[in-house]
């Protein structure tokens, strides 16, 4: 039983874990993006949506199980509510900051078409401002979790129809004969062979995510630590290495689509899903920190981010890297020494 185990167990334990659950969210993101490609939806469709729900496993996975698991007096409400919401936004400020530099760098520099950053950027930093505003009572309650679910449902139908107008096979990799690339189901045996696939790495990932969650509980017990202090700062980063992997990958392969499309939608699809189920299931104590740091340090790093990015003709370069980089360490910097403790 961890309970009784040494810190030294305990940590090696939730380090397992973690890998674990990054490895079995990252052969799902692998699936999931060829079953995209199957039911033709393009890549950048598919990055804000198909593929940032996949790589929002692990945040979406750890809210369902600390809710339950706050539900029926497994883990303490408190606890449990600061761990999952300091991994969750945690997760998102790394991906607008350090993985963003991170996939910059590795590009050179990545272009934003107008079109794509008013209809995915513009709805992120309403993301941020909806969940600021839901959690400053300090309580995401079943109604805020409805709020936030329920426009993530009504974005998604807008980008469907939006995609139906706007969709080319080419986008998928497609040549003019109609051949599908590699990774892509060409029969509907193939395909419910991938959705299975999937399906056994996403409870793996929940499996996982329920023992990181414990590890990380008996950590915030025994050291005193605020839970959502170690959530921002180990959760939230692993949390986002499916992201990262997902977008590297893309760079690698000269398809900008996912990479963008990932890291804008996780941070719509992160907060939406997993705050708003999680709020549905058991709600949510917030801490001070996320609605005095984590919150608005993530609409305003957006916000500029957005601004940059619009005058400057939608390019980020190395210098643009740089500058989200110092970011990054200059937000844990501060959130580890003015809000340490919930």
């Amino acid at each position: 039983m961890l309970e009784t185990s040494s810190m030294a167990l305990v940590a090696l334990t939730g380090l397992l874990a973690i890998a674990l659950l990054v490895a079995s969210s990252e052969f799902a993101v692998r699936k999931i993006i060829g079953l995209a490609g199957y039911f033709r939806l393009s890549t950048t469709f598919m990055g804000v949506t198909v593929v940032s729900l996949a790589t929002s496993i692990p945040e979406i996975a750890a809210h369902l199980t600390a809710s339950v698991s706050i539900l029926v007096h497994r883990v303490d409400y408190r606890i449990g509510s600061a761990l999952v919401l300091g991994a969750n936004i945690g997760s998102d400020v790394v991906q607008q900051t350090l993985i963003m530099a991170i996939v910059v760098l590795l590009a050179g520099k990545l272009v934003f078409k107008r079109y794509f950053l008013a209809k995915s950027m513009i709805p992120m930093i309403a993301t941020h401002l909806l969940s600021l505003i839901l959690g400053w009572d300090r309580t995401y309650s079943r109604i805020d979790g409805l709020i936030l679910f329920g426009a993530f449902m009504g974005y998604l139908a807008y980008l469907y129809v939006d995609e139906r107008k706007h969709y080319d096979p080419r986008h998928n990799g497609f040549d003019e004969t109609g051949a599908a690339p590699a990774g892509v189901p060409r029969t509907p045996q193939e395909a419910w062979s991938a959705i299975g696939a999937t399906l056994a790495a996403m409870l793996i990932t929940v499996a996982s995510a329920m023992l990181t969650l414990r590890a990380t509980e008996i950590t915030v017990a025994r050291t005193g630590i605020g839970g959502s202090l170690i959530g921002v700062l180990t959760l939230g980063v692993a949390s986002a290495l499916p992201e990262l992997i997902t977008a590297v990958s893309g760079i690698r392969k000269g398809d900008a689509g996912i990479p963008l499309g990932t890291l804008i939608g996780s941070n719509i699809t992160n907060p939406l899903v997993g705050i708003g189920l999680g709020g549905l299931i058991s709600k949510y104590w917030v801490p001070d920190g996320l609605v005095l740091w984590d919150l608005p340090w993530e609409a305003i790093t957006g916000t500029l981010l957005l601004a940059y990015l619009w005058f400057n003709k939608g390019t980020i370069g190395k210098r643009g890297a740089i500058y989200l980089i110092a970011m990054y360490f200059a937000y844990v910097t501060l959130r580890s020494v003015f809000f340490a403790v919930d």
